[in-house]
């Protein structure tokens, strides 16, 4: 049995796709079941392949099958998450540049994130507790209807009005989308990673929750300690200064 470069070029698309698989798991706080699933797929290959138990494996062949459909099903926004990061990666910018031309509003600063930066420093002082969510290159439609639709200019007042104490929305999360305020008011999902501190509130989970299930931003300001942090790709950025929030966003929100 001789090993070729087919063989070779079979190996590398595997382990890349366990790879993504991987990491989109561990951000998501589900790597649990991707060692469950991992362990099943070992079992099976060395039950039906190397072992040839021909009844457990015809068993376990019709769990991968209906199991596939259920990961599917369980797992549809991450596998979509996937594809976008996959569409969306630096590599393939050239093919995109093919077909559409740099405009002014694509090469102009993006003057709103200091909007967003001084309305969480505002806030920050006041220790005025708020959630924005900055949506990336997968849609946050479902999110936003969940609130109230404000399509408005982003402004810094207007967000620190927002999320105002005696403000009926100042509970959820605003979402920003296209340069906009979208909407105000939002539920988002709950992350359920058991190492966050015990400290951290429902604010927090959310930013990490929308950050799981998505590529957007979510930007927190902590109403107990007046304390900045963002969300990012299934990760947590604590204690951040009015400076690191402003280059970070402007090095993601391109």
């Amino acid at each position: 049995m001789s090993f070729g470069i087919k063989d070779a070029i079979d190996i590398i698309v595997v382990a890349t796709l366990m790879f993504y698989t991987y990491r989109m798991m561990k951000e998501s706080g589900t790597i649990n079941i991707f060692y469950g699933v991992l362990a099943f797929i070992v079992a099976w290959v060395v039950m039906s392949e190397i072992l040839d138990m021909r009844l457990i494996g015809t068993i376990m062949d019709m769990f991968v099958n209906i199991g596939l459909i259920i990961i599917v099903i369980l797992f549809q926004d991450q596998i979509k998450r996937i594809l976008v990061e996959i569409g969306s990666h630096k590599r393939w910018q050239w093919i995109n540049g093919i077909f559409k031309h740099s405009t002014d509003n694509e090469t102009k600063e993006k003057k709103w994130i200091l909007s967003v930066v001084y309305a969480c420093m505002n806030m920050a002082k006041s220790k005025t507790g708020a959630l924005i969510v900055i949506q990336q290159k997968m849609l946050l439609d479902d999110y936003e209807h969940t609130g109230d639709i404000i399509n408005a200019n982003i402004n810094a007042r207007l967000i620190e009005n927002i999320f105002f104490k005696n403000s009926p929305l100042h509970d959820g999360a605003m979402i920003i989308a296209g340069e906009r305020i979208a909407s105000a008011g939002c539920i988002l999902p709950v992350s359920h990673d058991t190492n966050l501190p015990r400290n951290l509130g429902l604010r927090h989970r959310s930013a990490l929750g929308i950050a799981q299930a998505t590529d957007a931003v979510a930007v927190v300001v902590s109403e107990e300690t007046g304390n900045i942090s963002m969300a990012y790709r299934g990760k947590l950025f604590q204690k951040l200064t009015n400076t690191a929030l402003e280059n970070r966003l402007s090095e993601i929100c391109q």
